[in-house]
């Protein structure tokens, strides 16, 4: 039970953030999201939204393209073999603690 609960210092601070796990938990339900999804999905500005990609892209866990539909821009991102990987061994972590707090408690 201890060993369970200890585990949780080991997740992953990048996708603990609120804003990038939500990021990642909407990147996961689709093959792919342009940025105005992303908005509107997330609540996030622009600015806050465009930061926390740039850092899930540089860690591996999205991929972003950026194109033109017709002469306005397009961004797209989508999770990465990576990304799905760390998403999976983050939830996993937490779903180990939250057994273990749930037997400590006696549920």
């Amino acid at each position: 039970m201890a060993a369970d609960l200890r585990g949780i210092a080991g997740v992953d601070r990048l996708i603990h953030e609120p804003a990038r796990l939500l990021i990642l938990a909407v990147l996961q339900t689709v093959e792919e999201a342009d940025f105005t999804y992303l908005l509107g999905e997330t609540g996030l500005s622009k600015g806050n939204l465009s930061s926390h990609l740039s850092k899930l892209e540089e860690a591996g866990y999205i991929a972003i393209e950026k194109t033109y539909k017709g002469k306005m821009p397009l961004t797209v991102c989508r999770l990465t073999p990576t990304g799905r990987r760390a998403f999976a061994a983050y939830r996993e972590t937490l779903q180990q603690a939250l057994r273990g707090m749930g037997d400590a408690a006696g549920v």
